[in-house]
């Protein structure tokens, strides 16, 4: 369980501390008043990214130098602070030095907003960010295999674009490199999607009363990625990128045996959607023993009764829930138990 959760010239805030329920925390308030934010230093604390930007500069309070967010987690305290060029990252007041350290021992986290439907409307990289999100969290090798590729794709693709004659050797040294991180990524992607489809399937039955069946499948390039790059040498001197590899991953996702990106509602879509998440939920609570903390920004006010009330219903049992809104007529109606913030231009108030 999450608590204490303290911030300082994060985002909008100067200072602010919330008290988290073990169950329900609410956080409300009109739109662009720091509700999104105090959600995203949780999920900053626990995994070390934000679910909204890739700038860590962004995080820091407009004129201020350093951002701090410190919780308790399940007994230990974690504590993050960030400037504009590096973090230091703390478990009980002792430095930690390796991220992965820090990682293991703070929580599981998923993270569920608006933009969740750009998993069925959009590009094939926000649906390689979800996959990353939760093999990052369930594996312990994902995480350095993903870095340590996409270090090797910025070096190769360099190496592609920087000479009027391209220089191959150097640019199979770096293929090298990849192709070791790739095995991995495809292998642990390929894991995830397979312990995700029975739980998206589940979850949007459910959903939609078991009127649909919905499925979800890993697409990626078959055959081992140095020797698939050497083919490819043509293409890659007319485009100047590298044309195979994780990168280029996806995932396909079905609907009564449609493609649900194209065929699909935006009622059917929302529920993908929401499936796609609870399954995350459900697979890292199995992969781990513990129930991940549940950041949700602002999804059940646009939500109708059924699948407001499925939702809650469908997350895994102990599962701790921030919860962001504008209005709380929803709340009332499920009858919610927990605690209750106002926020306001960057103020906390209970009530």
């Amino acid at each position: 369980m999450l608590s204490d959760l303290f911030v300082r010239d994060f985002r909008c805030f100067a200072e602010a501390k919330v008290e988290l329920h073990p169950d329900v925390t609410l956080l409300v308030g009109r739109n662009a008043q720091g509700k999104t934010s105090l959600i995203e230093a949780a999920c900053v604390l626990m995994r070390l990214q934000s679910p909204r930007t890739t700038n860590r500069s962004e995080l820091v309070r407009f004129e201020a130098s350093t951002c701090l967010v410190e919780a308790v987690w399940s007994g230990k305290r974690l504590r993050y602070a960030q400037n504009a060029t590096s973090r230091r990252l703390a478990l009980d007041g002792v430095t930690c030095g390796k991220s992965a350290d820090y990682l293991t021992a703070a929580g599981l986290v998923v993270w569920m907003d608006h933009r969740d439907m750009n998993l069925l409307r959009g590009g094939a990289e926000h649906r390689r960010r979800f996959l990353d999100f939760a093999a990052s969290q369930m594996f312990p090798d994902y995480l350095h295999a993903l870095r340590g590729y996409e270090r090797a794709l910025r070096g190769r693709n360099y190496v592609l674009k920087r000479d009027a004659v391209i220089a191959w050797k150097q640019a199979d040294a770096f293929a090298r490199v990849m192709d070791g991180f790739a095995a991995v990524l495809w292998q642990r992607r390929a894991e995830l999607c397979e312990a995700l489809n029975p739980q998206v399937t589940a979850a949007h039955a459910h959903l939609s009363e078991g009127s649909e069946v919905a499925r979800m499948e890993f697409v990626r390039h078959e055959g081992m990625l140095f020797e698939s790059l050497l083919a490819m040498r043509d293409e890659e001197a007319r485009s100047r990128s590298t044309a195979l590899g994780p990168h280029r991953d996806d995932v396909a996702m079905f609907l009564n045996e449609r493609d649900a990106t194209c065929y699909a509602s935006e009622g059917q879509q929302r529920s993908f959607a929401m499936s796609m998440k609870l399954a995350q939920a459900h697979v890292l609570n199995k992969a781990r023993g513990e129930a991940p903390l549940m950041l949700i920004d602002d999804v059940f006010g646009e939500l109708d009764e059924h699948r407001r009330r499925a939702l809650l219903k469908l997350l895994p049992e102990s599962t701790q829930k921030i919860i962001t809104t504008t209005h709380l007529s929803w709340a009332r109606e499920d009858q919610l138990a927990g605690r209750l913030y106002r926020v306001e231009e960057g103020r906390i108030e209970p009530k």
